[in-house]
């Protein structure tokens, strides 16, 4: 059995998640392939032909797939799909957009958030914000598969020797085009590939307070910065920030959660941490029942003085 791995790229660098989806693919299939569906992305080619395991890239070169559009890349994938016996995307926004669009077409089973595989049909998945995993089987020929990268360690980007081919694009759909991108920029780490991760909640009480607090120590840290889905929609941080099941899954070195309750819904998103540091002053916060270190104690008074001491 061969598995297809589409890359998640910028045109030049692969990301990180690519690597994830890897091992993944390499527990599905004998053989694992890689799609770099971009734009002038040659630079992304050598970099998933160098990634240890890889057998083959496929390398797709056109302007249609230069900003990632769902549409276009998911029917370049159905056209590669029937070599294929798993297709398998990183969990992200961009695998979730076109997972769904390639099962659909292909009439396959979707198996969505992946932590865990037994064989070649038989998947675990968590359910109910990841207080139960279930166990799935697969009935279909094909399985288009998101994974959770966090459940798995990332391939050795670098020892590999694919051979990349060049295959002839589909063509670009017009149900869609690219009008503009809004992109933050900063110097800070990516928050689902951080190895630090310091992360603020509605506790702090308002932006310039969760600026004043949590930056000074993400800064000695160099650590990424995240946010609760409750410090989010009180407008204390931007929305991209946003850990938890309807935000970012992470699974750093370090998690620490300043004036984060603990609610169901953010503990799905970080609770596979390495390292869980709770700094509360509820002593009955479930994030304590997560944690591996908890400091019962006014975050404004805590962090600074953690601040001050590292």
């Amino acid at each position: 059995m061969t598995a297809l791995v589409i890359a998640e790229h910028d045109n030049a660098r692969l990301k990180g998640t690519t690597l994830n989806t890897v091992t993944a693919a390499l527990a599905c299939g004998s053989d694992v392939h890689i799609l770099v569906a971009g734009h002038n992305a040659s630079d992304a080619a050598e970099a998933a032909a160098g990634i240890v395991g890889v057998a083959k890239v496929i390398r797709a070169d056109s302007e249609a797939f230069a900003h990632g559009l769902a549409e276009n890349v998911a029917a370049q994938v159905v056209a590669l799909a029937g070599d294929y016996s798993h297709i398998l995307f990183p969990a992200t926004a961009s695998g979730k957009n076109i997972a769904p669009r390639v099962a659909a077409v292909l009439d396959a089973g979707q198996i969505s958030e992946v932590t865990k595989i037994h064989g070649t049909d038989t998947f675990e998945r968590p359910i109910y914000a990841g207080n139960a995993i279930a166990t799935v089987q697969s009935l279909t020929e094909k399985n288009v598969i998101t994974v959770r990268t966090t459940g798995f360690d990332p391939a050795a980007a670098t020892g590999g020797s694919a051979a990349i081919e060049q295959i002839a694009t589909v063509p670009a759909s017009s149900k869609s085009t690219f009008v503009s991108a809004e992109l933050v920029k900063s110097d800070r780490p990516e928050l689902t590939a951080a190895k630090v991760i310091v992360s603020g909640g509605r506790a702090l009480g308002s932006s310039e307070k969760f600026i004043a607090i949590m930056t000074p120590l993400a800064d000695k840290l160099g650590a990424a910065i995240g946010a609760s889905r409750a410090a989010v929609d009180a407008g204390y941080a931007a929305n991209d920030l946003q850990v938890g099941q309807t935000g970012k899954i992470v699974a750093p070195q370090l998690y620490i959660a300043a004036g984060i309750s603990g609610a169901i819904q953010h503990l799905a998103g970080m609770k596979d941490s390495k390292v869980i540091v709770a700094i509360n002053k509820d002593p009955e916060a479930p994030i304590f029942s997560v944690a591996d270190y908890g400091l019962e104690a006014d975050l404004f008074t805590a962090v600074p003085e953690l601040t001050k001491a590292l």
